[in-house]
């Protein structure tokens, strides 16, 4: 009785278990319900999801050219999904690739559950046609497991684009996180690094030399979060940056950020103030040594209205407008670049004048432009006199607000 386990198939022309021919019947039934599908379609969807199959090139190469002696576009059972070419039609379709070859691949893409082997009685590839020419029944290799697996190769498709945009998507995030750090360190090559700064970007360039040259989603993500850890430590380092200087502030600083909140109006009302700080600032000649290395290290207040009314054109450098002294600053330091102010001497006048003061020399120094030859070499000589304490802002924003008013 075991000699009736085992039958022979006769479309197949071959010896399988029972079992085996019946599990082939069951994909073949399940690929008929798939229908419409159009060739190259789902050709493209397996080229994005080839690794996905185990499948190369070479392989897709010949699934194409098999894909051709297909009689009409749409996959279907009424179409036909057999296609019985010799291996020379074969060959010639598939740019000349050897026969050895294109068995290699075949088994291939047989193995990979994209074709079925349907063989003859006689293994060779032919159909029966009836007297119209149409095909009742062909035997060579067969597109239903194909059919059968066109959602399973949709969905990895779908998936790989999906992967393929996140990973575009995301490489562009990191170019730009790294490209504005770098810009970071350029700008702070013209002046010596602090030992924290300098450990930062050994950081920066260890976690750039690292990247792959074709790297992952996954490691993208972490270099990503390396890159955004190294910018809150920037952020952080020159915050502590700008506290250290604010707490090296001179109490004078303190005036100033009290009168910073006066406004125009009182500025107007208190005119008489101008005239007496004229008077001070003519009589600094003759006091003693020691009472001008006082006012060197206490200047005068400064109002950020009479500073702006006096140096107007420094407004057109802030789209935003310059409503604290921070802005100022931050323009100023801008504009020095502008006039061609090196950095040394611009650090040079700070350390000197004090940020406040440096900002509205070089406001001044821009209003005046048309008169100064050179910026640079005249900050500097500002910068002396307010060393030697010969120096008092308040003298160039009268003199300069009186003009303004004639």
């Amino acid at each position: 009785m075991r000699s009736f386990q085992r039958i022979t198939s006769i479309v197949n022309g071959r010896t399988e278990p029972l079992g085996q021919n019946s599990a082939r019947s069951n994909a073949a039934a399940r690929a008929e319900q798939a229908r419409g599908i159009n060739r190259w379609e789902i050709y493209k969807q397996l080229c994005l999801a080839k690794a996905e199959f185990s499948l190369n090139d070479r392989s897709l190469a010949v699934l194409s050219s098999l894909l051709s002696f297909l009689p009409e576009d749409e996959m279907n059972d009424k179409n036909g999904l057999v296609v019985f070419p010799s291996n020379r039609q074969l060959s010639l379709r598939a740019h000349g690739m050897p026969e050895s070859t294109l068995r290699r691949h075949l088994a291939a893409l047989i193995k990979a559950g994209i074709i079925l082997r349907k063989d003859s009685p006689t293994r060779k590839r032919y159909a029966h046609k009836n007297s119209e020419g149409v095909v009742e029944l062909a035997f060579g290799f067969s597109f239903a497991p194909l059919l059968e697996k066109a959602s399973e190769i949709a969905q990895a498709a779908g998936r790989i684009q999906a992967e393929q945009r996140a990973l575009r998507k995301l490489r562009d995030e990191v170019s730009i996180i790294r490209r504005e750090i770098a810009a970071f360190f350029n700008e702070e090559t013209n002046s010596p690094r602090s030992p924290e700064f300098e450990a930062l970007f050994l950081g920066f360039r260890a976690v750039v030399d690292a990247i792959p040259r074709r790297p992952s989603l996954t490691e993208l993500n972490a270099i990503k979060a390396e890159l955004n850890a190294l910018v809150l430590e920037l952020d952080k380092a020159l915050n502590n940056n700008d506290n250290t200087n604010e707490m090296s502030a001179t109490d004078a600083q303190n005036e100033r950020r009290y009168i910073e909140s006066l406004t125009e109006s009182h500025i107007e009302t208190n005119k008489h103030e101008l005239i007496a700080l004229k008077e001070t600032s003519s009589e600094s000649p003759v006091t003693k040594k020691s009472e001008v290395k006082e006012s060197h290290q206490r200047p005068s207040a400064l109002c950020l209205e009479h500073v702006l009314r006096t140096c107007p054109d420094i407004r057109e450098y802030s789209p935003n407008g310059i409503g604290s002294w921070r802005e100022f600053r931050d323009v100023t330091q801008i504009v020095s670049g502008f006039l061609g102010i090196s950095h040394s001497a611009y650090q040079e006048a700070i350390q000197y004048m004090g940020v406040t003061t440096a900002s509205a020399a070089i406001a001044w120094i821009l209003q005046k432009l048309s008169t100064i030859k050179s910026p640079g070499g005249y900050l500097r000589s500002l910068t002396q006199k307010a060393r030697a304490g010969d120096f008092a802002i308040n003298e160039l924003l009268y003199a300069g607000l009186k003009r303004t008013r004639e």
